[in-house]
């Protein structure tokens, strides 16, 4: 995202994960904040994700999707890697994709991101 008060939201959020973890009370507001300044930019992915995540965490009260993997592992070495992947950790990923949208990488894993959420 270009704009800097969302890039400055992000940074935000990022910290309160760190601090806090995932307080709904707060994390929820912030992230509908941060889908606005995707609505001004019309980045209709990174909307679609916000929402989506959003609604994950309110419905599931942490955030259940696991960070993404460089490279595709066996059935059971996926299993392992999700048991120790953290929720603020994968959240904090997420939302760090957003701050640089030129990135091919970034754009690749928020639409997976998107399709995890879709069918989560």
């Amino acid at each position: 995202m270009e704009n800097k008060k969302a890039i400055k939201l992000i940074d935000k959020i990022l910290d309160n994960l760190d601090e806090t973890g995932i307080n709904t009370d707060t994390l929820i507001d912030d992230i509908k904040e941060l889908r606005t300044y995707a609505l001004e930019e019309q980045i209709p992915l990174v909307v679609k994700v916000l929402r989506f995540t959003y609604e994950h965490i309110e419905k599931y009260n942490s955030f259940m999707i696991p960070i993404l993997d460089d490279e595709p592992t066996g059935e059971e070495e996926l299993i392992e890697e999700r048991e120790e992947d953290s929720p603020v950790d994968s959240l904090k990923y997420l939302l760090s994709l957003m701050k640089n949208l030129n990135n091919k990488i970034n754009i690749s894993d928020l639409k997976e991101y998107r399709n995890l959420l879709m069918t989560y």
